[in-house]
């Protein structure tokens, strides 16, 4: 099947739906059953040989079952794990692939919170850490360490937008013994597979495009055999579960995805084409434009945008972003993205492994479903506010 019907058609059971198009929501947490074999049989096949069958509430019903297997048909993997966000997706694949004595290698333009998760907590239970240039490439190679077990990447980065060489990195981490995880949000598994480029772990934060309607927070994990079947250990020692309520609104609008990806993607490059030709304006940090760095990357790895991407000015200030944005009637300021709706927020990025040269602060943008005219319109009046403020 084509992607666009794969996305619509991925996931559907009508035996375990009994004719149902949508799988209902199922919430349990206790289990009955007629006797102490059938309890032994449903541990065996649910726990040991990762079978769905039902055997506790915490380890999934019908409705988690449909969107695991969708988004696992997807993202081109052996199985997913759901999370209950993007960042505990983050943070579980990390943990189903270190132990104490572990050295990770973690890309520079990471997801801040994710950041946090392995500099501050992980980093004090004995796993260090070193932060790579998310354009490396092969270098990486030069970085990893006897005791390496996971090179975690993010393609496009979080605020900057690079564009990683996936294949070159996995190469030479799987040449080292290590494992490659992929925050693969940006692109959903609809425009990107990091699997098919050598990637043993790809990352969702579900909360985003998935989703869809700014209205769930979920996460989903999907790998190879081995790499997800850390992941399974981790989540059950974790005791993580997924309300099937959220689980039903995220695969409600998994259906929806390759449409609406489609008008983000048309929205986002007349917005980006727009403002690389303002006079403020010194680049605009969206891979699908001809003029990005990581444009041959992003063509060679990727079948779409999204619609975030980053603006950097000549000359800002936070004063100046501030009045752009204060005034904005179509663009919120709020976090997260992904919805149908446009934001924008001030960025500032964080940099440890080399320095951010440019002068902020910048804006990340979201572009939604909105008539781009009319989104261009507001940006307009921003751009005025923000040139007055250095009047």
């Amino acid at each position: 099947m084509k992607k666009d019907t794969k996305v619509i058609r991925a996931g559907l059971n009508k035996k375990r739906n009994a004719g149902v198009v949508n799988t209902p929501v199922v919430r349990a947490s206790t289990v009955i059953y007629d006797s102490v074999a059938a309890m032994r049989d449903a541990h065996e096949r649910a726990i040991k040989k990762r079978e769905k069958v039902l055997y506790y509430g915490r380890r999934g019903t019908p409705t988690h079952w449909t969107l695991q297997e969708a988004i696992t048909d997807l993202a081109g993997g052996a199985d997913t794990v759901l999370t209950p966000s993007g960042l505990s997706a983050c943070t579980l694949s990390i943990l189903g692939c270190v132990k104490a004595g572990d050295h990770v290698l973690m890309t520079d333009s990471v997801y801040e919170p994710t950041r946090n998760f392995i500099s501050g907590f992980l980093n004090n239970l004995g796993v260090g850490v070193t932060y790579y240039d998310p354009l490396i490439g092969a270098g990486i190679a030069q970085m990893l360490q006897s005791n390496t077990t996971l090179v975690f990447c993010e393609s496009p980065g979080s605020l900057t937008f690079e564009t990683q060489d996936l294949p070159a990195i996995a190469a030479a981490a799987h040449a080292r013994g290590a494992k490659v995880a992929v925050d693969n949000t940006w692109a959903s598994p609809l425009f990107c597979r990091p699997l098919d480029l050598g990637a043993d772990l790809s990352i969702e934060a579900g909360t985003k495009y998935i989703v869809g309607h700014s209205d769930a927070l979920i996460g989903a994990i999907t790998g190879t055999e081995e790499a997800i079947a850390g992941v399974h250990r981790a989540n059950g020692a974790l005791g993580l579960a997924v309300s099937p309520d959220d689980v039903y609104l995220a695969t409600r609008g998994l259906r929806t995805l390759a449409v609406r990806l489609a008008r983000h993607q048309q929205n986002a490059l007349q917005v980006a084409q727009w403002l690389v030709a303002r006079p403020e304006v010194k680049r605009v940090l969206y891979p699908a434009l001809p003029s990005d760095p990581g444009h041959a990357l992003w063509k060679r790895d990727f079948t779409g945008a999204s619609g975030l991407f980053g603006v950097i000015f000549h000359k800002s200030s936070p004063d100046a972003v501030a009045a752009l944005i204060d005034g904005m009637e179509l663009f919120s300021l709020g976090f997260s993205w992904g919805g149908f709706e446009s934001l924008i927020a001030p960025v500032t990025p964080l940099r440890t492994a080399k320095p951010w040269r440019e002068e902020g602060p910048g804006l990340r943008l979201h572009i939604g479903l909105e008539d781009p005219e009319d989104l261009i319109a507001d940006l307009t009046r921003g751009l005025a506010r923000f040139q007055a403020a250095f009047a």
